[in-house]
Parts: structure tokens; C-alpha cells; sequence
């Protein structure tokens, strides 16, 4: 946890000389309380701006911020008004001395971090949506055939022949326009899974050795897929696969990430979610703030299709195995600035899915944290062989 304890300390060291200019300006001038205070926050600000662009915020996405200085100095602004505001209204009755104004000083510094913060992440989304809402004009993606798409299935030994011929009937066409392969990822069935899926026609049948979760399934996949575009579904066919054909040309158009959401206003609703699994999910989009900046509207459906370089910078990096594999797939997203489009989809909940909302839940508070510890050590940093993608930390 370096990032934690060098912005910790950071934030430390800006608070004491923050209220240590406020004892000063107590004890040694007349000046009104609030000019003291407005001197206080003044001279922490830039302490804070100098200190944390260099050193808080040295391996981090909102390092930009820091060199930004008209951004930082809007939402420092604010923070400021907020602050001297605070402690007017507060210290307006108390005697002018240093131990009155303690309280109020440090009641002013929780409120104006808290605007701080918001104004930071509203700043930070603004920019983020302008740089990915745009398709990138890349040059062609790298692969040998148009598209892949990648299926992980667990305990489908009764359905993967039915999905595999649904998945041929809707895309087989693309094998003479451009070229296209199957990949299933059984993620270490007990059953007979994957043999049937290579018996039913599957271009290519990974076994994983054990059962490690959806998101070790898909990335096993991504990695071993030959596509120009790569794309990911769920074994249920949820999302017919017509529909990823959509999302491919979409790829092709420019972006390097497309995903389906199912809140989106255009998304058509075949067959409805239980209502635990949408309570579930509305808890699983509040979550996610604690670690994507962009307020997206759905981080969890399974239709997602990506550039091949960008799906092997992306997957090559993740680390989590299960449910919450999603929501650090949008974390690189970001890390990395790729462009990224949201479209709509037209969805039939499955009724036999192996999702369990309450365990899963809590598996993905789990590894919501693991993602911020990741990259709070760096683990996501660039590397000199990517190819793709913003200067995101410049």
C-alpha cells in the first residue's frame, strides 16, 4: 500500500501546516478570522499541489490531475470558498484564541475534502468520458481473423451443444467474410463439458484445471484468441449472438472497447432478471465507484468486444478471477484511456444461471479492494511493449 501511505502522509503534513498558519495567524495578527484561515488553506494548497504531484500521486491515473494546474486550481478554489465559509460561520461567536478554533478549523478541513473529492472525481470523469467518447482512428488491429469470440462455461454439459449451434447459426457466416472462431473455456467442469463442446464444433476447447471463476475463464480465452476483434458472451446466450456481430462492427468503426448495457434507454428487456439479481446489481453499480471514475451505466453485462490489442494490453494485466473481473477490465479501461462505447442490447435473463447474488456479493467486495491495492502498488502500470493507448499518465 505505497500509494496509501505516501498520500496519507502527504495529507498529514498539508493539515498540520494548514492549521499551524491558523494558530499563527491567531496569536500574531489582528487580521479577521476568516483572512487567516483563507491564508491557511492558501498556502496548504500549494504545498498540497507540489507535494502530491510529486510524490502521491507518482504511479497513479489522476497523477494528471496534479499537473493539470488549472483543474486542480478550480476544484482547490471551491474547496477553499467552502472551507473560509465554514469557519466564518463557525468561529463568528468564539474568543480569538488558538483552542477555540481548533474545532472549527477541523470541521471546515472535513467539509472542504469531502468538495474537494467530488469536485476531483467530477473533473476527472468529465475529461475521461471526452477522451474515450470518440473512436480512436487507430491503424488495423493485428490478428488472422475477423473475430473471436470467447464463451467460458461451467456444469453446461446439457446446454454448450445448443449454445454452440445457436453461436454457429448467427456469426458461421463470418468464416468466409473475414474469418471467425469459437473459443469455450471450460472452467474446470466436473461433467463432460468440454468434450462436448469439442464434439458439438468448437474451433478451440480450453481446459482450465480447476474451477477458478469466470473471469480466469475469459482471460484465458482473450489471450489465446486469433481475432482482429474479440469479444466475450455468456454460455446461456443471454445476448444473442446476432448481437455481437453489433458490437464488432462497432470495433471496426474505431472504438477499442465496446459493451452492451442493459441500462441503456434503448435496451430491450426480452425476459426479466429475478429481483434479487437486479437489487444485486444496482448494489454492484454503487460499488464500483469506489473504483472507476466514470459513472458507467452497467459494468456487469456479459457482451463486451475489444480491439486485439487492446484485449491483450487489458487481459494480460487483470488479476481477478472472479464477478469483479468486469469491473477492473473498465479500471484498465480507463488506466490506459481507451476509447469505449456503450450500446444497448436486447436481453433474456436465464433462469438457470450459477450466479448467487448474496456470495458473489461479497466475493466482489473482495476484490474490489484487491483492484485498488493492485494498482495502488502498480501492478497495472504500463509497460515499454504496449503499443495501444493514451499517454494516461503523463
Amino acid at each position: 500500500m505505497r500509494f496509501a501511505r505516501r498520500f496519507t502522509a502527504t495529507g498529514v503534513v498539508v493539515t498540520l501546516i494548514d492549521i499551524a498558519v491558523v494558530f499563527v495567524g491567531v496569536a500574531a495578527t489582528a487580521w479577521p478570522l476568516p483572512l487567516v484561515d483563507a491564508i491557511a488553506v492558501a498556502i496548504a494548497t500549494c504545498v498540497s499541489y507540489a507535494l502530491h504531484r510529486a510524490i502521491s500521486f507518482a504511479a497513479e491515473p489522476a497523477r494528471r490531475w496534479y499537473r493539470d494546474l488549472a483543474h486542480y486550481l478550480l476544484a482547490a478554489g471551491i474547496a477553499l470558498a467552502v472551507d473560509v465559509v465554514l469557519f466564518a460561520m463557525l468561529t463568528a461567536s468564539v474568543d480569538r484564541t488558538a483552542g477555540a478554533v481548533v474545532v472549527p478549523k477541523l470541521l471546515a478541513l472535513v467539509a472542504a475534502f469531502l468538495v474537494r473529492l467530488i469536485s476531483y472525481r467530477r473533473m476527472m470523469f468529465r475529461d475521461l468520458r471526452e477522451a474515450q467518447g470518440r473512436p480512436a482512428g487507430r491503424p488495423d488491429a493485428p490478428g488472422e481473423l475477423r473475430l473471436s469470440l470467447v464463451v467460458p462455461a461451467f456444469r453446461e454439459e446439457d446446454a454448450i451443444a445448443s449454445t454452440i449451434a445457436r453461436v454457429e447459426a448467427g456469426l458461421g457466416h463470418l468464416r468466409a467474410d473475414g474469418g471467425f472462431e469459437l473459443i469455450v473455456v471450460d472452467d474446470g467442469s466436473p461433467d463432460e463439458t468440454a468434450a462436448r463442446a469439442r464434439s458439438a464444433g468448437a474451433d478451440v476447447v480450453i481446459g482450465q484445471p480447476r474451477n477458478s471463476g469466470k473471469g480466469a475463464a475469459v482471460r484465458a480465452g482473450m489471450l489465446a484468441a486469433s481475432g482482429r476483434t474479440v469479444a466475450f458472451t455468456d454460455a446461456d446466450l443471454s445476448y444473442s449472438p446476432e448481437q455481437v456481430e453489433g458490437l464488432m462492427r462497432q470495433v471496426e468503426a474505431g472504438w477499442d472497447v465496446v459493451v452492451g448495457s442493459r441500462k441503456h434507454t434503448e435496451t430491450r428487456t426480452l425476459v426479466a432478471a429475478r429481483r434479487l439479481r437486479e437489487v444485486g446489481g444496482r448494489v454492484i453499480n454503487a460499488l464500483t465507484s469506489a473504483v472507476l471514475l466514470g459513472q458507467y451505466r452497467d459494468t456487469q453485462c456479459g457482451l463486451k468486444a475489444f480491439r486485439s490489442d487492446v484485449a491483450r494490453t487489458i487481459f494480460a494485466r487483470s488479476v481477478v478471477d472472479g464477478f469483479a473481473f468486469d469491473i477492473e477490465v473498465f479500471h484498465l479501461v480507463e488506466r490506459f484511456r481507451f476509447t469505449l462505447l456503450e450500446v444497448p442490447v436486447d436481453v433474456v435473463n436465464s433462469s438457470t444461471s450459477t450466479v448467487h447474488v448474496v456470495r458473489d456479493a461479497g466475493r466482489l467486495v473482495r476484490d474490489l479492494f484487491r483492484i485498488r491495492s493492485v494498482a495502488h502498488q502498480g501492478g497495472y502500470e504500463p509497460s515499454s511493449d504496449d503499443k495501444v493507448g493514451f499517454a494516461a499518465h503523463d
